[in-house]
């Protein structure tokens, strides 16, 4: 069963430039981290873009949902910036595409060594294996769908939307 993997950036690939104090992007993070889980599934990843969430765009969300749409794989992972992860999967959602995508990010990057990117990661790995055609989000070792999923930005953690 192969999976793809699409990047996209958000704090999962952000670096910390200790000069000026700011984040930037360089390069993905996602084959050191599938590395260090010793990921022994058969991924194949593409880099889509290395943006912030919250400068994603329509045009953005198209070009996702085309590789999606296009890609021989029905089984998809996202990496994804989670601040506005819950509206990418609600675009992607309603598209009813009849495959398992699977959204998932970090809260803090994975560069400065204390991320929960990797727990994510290999929470979002297991469960495209696992959950039927939809789209969900994978995060804090829960996942939620498409469409009943919100970030709580006073806790910074994903929750359901209909509490």
């Amino acid at each position: 069963m192969a999976i793809k993997i699409l990047v996209t950036g958000g704090t999962f690939d952000k670096e910390y430039d200790e000069i000026n104090g700011k984040l930037f992007f360089k390069d993905t993070h996602l084959s050191e981290l599938l590395e260090l889980g010793r990921s022994k599934l058969d991924v194949s990843v593409r880099t889509l873009m290395m943006v912030d969430s919250l400068e994603m765009n329509h045009d953005d969300r198209e070009l996702i949902f085309n590789n999606c749409r296009h890609c021989d794989e029905e089984k998809i992972v996202i990496t994804h910036g989670t601040d506005t992860m819950e509206v990418t999967a609600k675009f992607l959602g309603e598209k009813k595409l009849p495959k398992t995508i699977v959204l998932t990010g970090a809260m803090i990057p994975y560069k400065f060594g204390s991320s929960d990117g990797l727990f994510n990661l290999g929470c979002a790995l297991a469960l495209v294996q696992t959950l039927p055609p939809g789209v969900y989000v994978a995060m804090n070792g829960k996942y939620f769908h498409w469409n009943n999923v919100h970030k709580n930005k006073s806790t910074g953690t994903f929750e359901e939307a209909n509490l």
